[in-house]
């Protein structure tokens, strides 16, 4: 048998990040052989990943990454909070940004193939990673926007905003194109998340079925019994704009002042700016949105904890 030193172990730490017994006993498993440990390590961290796969992970971090003129934002969730505060998973979360701004990957499937570095690919270094936190760690999405953008991060990557927009020369080399930049992907995430960026995006068939409900609402509004059809119209229009305004991007009150709608804050600063601006497409990502989150009644736990101690 090897002699395991504790130089041995503090090599096989740097080289892993793994904990001093974990690495102690994968040098022994391996008699002492440093590549060899590095590989148990590593198949273990495989092993960790499946007993963790009925865990929910619904926290974790969004985070965006702009290298020249392409932007990538990506959701990594994690079990607890506590683990979108390491050094090391951070780490993990801005390398791979990298890698999706150089590889281009289309599917969390590509990602997870593409190269991480010279030795791993994506998935490698993330079933490395679980090993290491011990926690269920999944790559849910990703997005990359080409071209000019303006973006937002909330708190720890709680949320997450990517605007991409049209604007001439004129508009993006003067020094309040930033400014504007931002405030637009902070009105995504100020309010409700927008399905929609105008009129136009909306589709046919959503159109026709909201049509259908105010309809529904007007014929049961006994008020409504001898309006004429014309009436009736434009009530539903009416109504309709209403849609709009609570759906569309564009047609929203801007945030910092509610005597605007966005759009008319877009046409003011395309003017004072002296170009032309106009909003191309937006992501927004709500950390662990439509994950069902673990709910712990620890009230029910503390009294299993402590039946029969007395």
């Amino acid at each position: 048998m090897a002699n395991i030193t504790a130089k041995d172990v503090a090599e096989l730490r740097s080289k892993t990040g793994a904990g001093m017994m974990d690495c102690k006993k994968a040098l022994v498993e391996a008699d002492g052989n440093l590549e060899e440990a590095v590989k148990i390590l590593r198949e273990k961290g495989l092993s960790a990943a499946a007993k963790k796969q009925s865990r929910i992970a619904a926290d974790g971090l969004v985070d965006i990454l702009k290298d020249g003129n392409i932007t990538a934002m990506i959701e990594v969730n994690t079990e607890t909070d506590f683990v979108a505060k390491n050094d090391l998973f951070k780490e993990f979360v801005k390398n791979t940004l990298a890698v999706i701004i150089k590889e281009r990957p289309t599917t969390v499937e590509e990602l997870a193939n593409a190269k991480y570095d010279d030795a791993m690919t994506v998935n490698d270094k993330l079933q490395e990673l679980i090993f290491i936190i011990k926690e269920k760690i999944t790559i849910r999405r990703f997005v990359v926007f080409e071209g000019v953008t303006g973006t937002y991060i909330h708190g720890i990557g709680a949320i997450g905003v990517v605007v991409a927009f049209d604007a001439d020369e004129a508009a993006i080399n003067n020094a309040g194109f930033p400014e504007f930049a931002k405030n637009i992907a902070l009105q995504v995430a100020a309010v409700e998340a927008a399905p929609y960026l105008d009129r136009a995006s909306v589709p046919a068939s959503v159109i026709e079925e909201e049509k259908n409900i105010i309809r529904s609402q007007i014929a049961n509004d006994p008020k409504n019994a001898k309006k004429p059809a014309n009436i009736i119209d434009k009530m539903i229009e009416g109504k309709l704009g209403k849609f709009y305004e609570n759906n569309c991007l564009v047609e929203m009150e801007y945030f910092k002042d509610d005597d605007l709608k966005v759009s008319q804050y877009i046409a003011n600063t395309a003017k004072e700016l002296g170009g032309n601006i106009s909003i191309k497409s937006f992501c927004r990502y709500d950390k662990g949105e439509g994950i069902q989150k673990r709910e712990d009644n620890f009230a029910e736990e503390i009294a299993q904890l402590t039946k029969g101690a007395n």
